[in-house]
């Protein structure tokens, strides 16, 4: 079973920046698509960031221009850099993992982490 676990979020001033990452634990062949979300109070999910195994990545115009979304060989993490933040970067943060398993079945899968709670205020 593939688990992901968040870390990085708290308290961040305007125009602060903060970095997100997201532990991946389980067997698995290879990364199809890795993702970042998140959920701002009484507001539906939105995709924050994502990227492929092929190395494209996507970003929504809220986003662009200042949030980076990575693969961290090393640490078999997710993670998310994002600058130039404003009061309405404040949501929960989660991210989001499709991927091959491992060997024999190769199956297929995707798992979500629990998510990270993202302030900004002064």
């Amino acid at each position: 079973q593939v688990q992901l676990v968040e870390s990085g979020g708290g308290l961040v001033q305007p125009g602060g920046s903060l970095r997100l990452s997201c532990a991946v634990s389980g067997r698995i062949s290879s990364i199809r698509v890795m993702a970042w979300y998140r959920q701002a109070p009484g507001k539906q999910s939105e995709l924050v960031a994502a990227g492929t195994s092929g190395g494209s990545t996507y970003y929504p115009d809220s986003a662009k221009g200042r949030t980076i979304i990575s693969w961290d060989n090393a640490r078999n993490t997710v993670d998310l850099q994002m600058n130039s933040l404003n009061q309405e970067d404040t949501a929960v943060y989660r991210c989001f993992l499709e991927y091959v398993g491992a060997a024999p079945e190769f199956r297929n899968g995707s798992s979500w982490g629990q998510g990270v709670e993202v302030s900004v205020s002064s």
